[in-house]
């Protein structure tokens, strides 16, 4: 065999591998819940919160508020009450910015049953306000605001 051969023989994989591995990092890429440009967006302005008895569903942050802003695992959790389903399809989900950015999108993915569980969502540094409620079928809404801190 000669050189030339052996330069033909072994180019073409050579080439595949490396217009493949030009994708292999945006295959692998986590995942933004929260991009960039919409950390940058103002914050929105704080409303007045009215406090009281519900028979709505409870929601639940399952994971920690603190988090590493490249790669983390998000869980919620709904708790119906009396005997009620979730409305899966009553599921909103905002990031309370000015304007609010709707979520719900990115989140619905891993809604099974009465949680969400997503397994790799990235946030850029920084604390995310983040507003979740939902229905029951008996349509009483149960709605739940926190803080992701990101670093």
């Amino acid at each position: 065999m000669n050189i030339r051969s052996l330069q033909s023989r072994w180019m073409a994989p050579a080439l595949l591998c490396a217009s493949l591995a030009a994708f292999v990092p945006a295959a692998l890429a986590t995942p933004a819940l929260i991009t960039e440009d919409e950390a940058r967006l103002p914050d929105a302005t704080a409303t007045a919160t009215t406090r009281g008895i519900t028979r709505g569903p409870g929601i639940r942050l399952a994971s920690p508020e603190e988090v590493s802003a490249r790669s983390f695992a998000l869980r919620l959790s709904f708790e119906p009450r009396g005997g009620a389903r979730i409305d899966p399809a009553s599921l909103k989900v905002s990031y309370l910015k000015a304007p609010a950015v709707d979520l719900t999108p990115r989140v619905k993915p891993g809604l099974k049953g009465n949680d969400i569980e997503l397994a790799q969502v990235s946030v850029p540094p920084g604390r995310h306000p983040i507003r979740v409620s939902v229905r029951d079928t008996e349509g009483r809404e149960g709605s739940a605001t926190f803080q992701l801190r990101a670093r």
